[in-house]
């Protein structure tokens, strides 16, 4: 199941301002890799950054959200953002979904 984390901190914490938002980012890469095996998660589609908007969003394939909240904790993310963790649909698929329907 996909899952979309959107992770938003303020101007104050981000890491272009401050160090020890800095120091965090700097090693969200490595940990993420073993926080995603420790928490079974299934794969890391994709990490982006919205830098103007503070926003970071990041798209799981996981089998629930639960195991995203604790990999986000582990690696440090929640600690400088508010996270959001949402599930997601392919286009594809809600259209064929809506298309069977009456």
């Amino acid at each position: 199941m996909l899952f979309g984390v959107f992770a938003v901190h303020s101007p104050e914490s981000c890491p272009l301002n401050n160090e020890t938002s800095k120091e965090i980012l700097l090693k969200i890469n490595e940990k993420l890799q073993d926080s995603i095996r420790k928490h079974n998660i299934e794969k890391l589609v994709g990490f982006y950054m919205s830098v103007l908007e503070h926003e970071w969003i990041i798209i799981l394939d996981a089998k629930n959200a639960h195991d995203i909240e604790t990999m986000c904790i582990d690696v440090g993310i929640s600690a400088t953002s508010t996270v959001k963790i949402v599930p997601l649909n392919e286009f594809t698929k809600v259209i064929e979904r809506i298309s069977k329907t009456g």
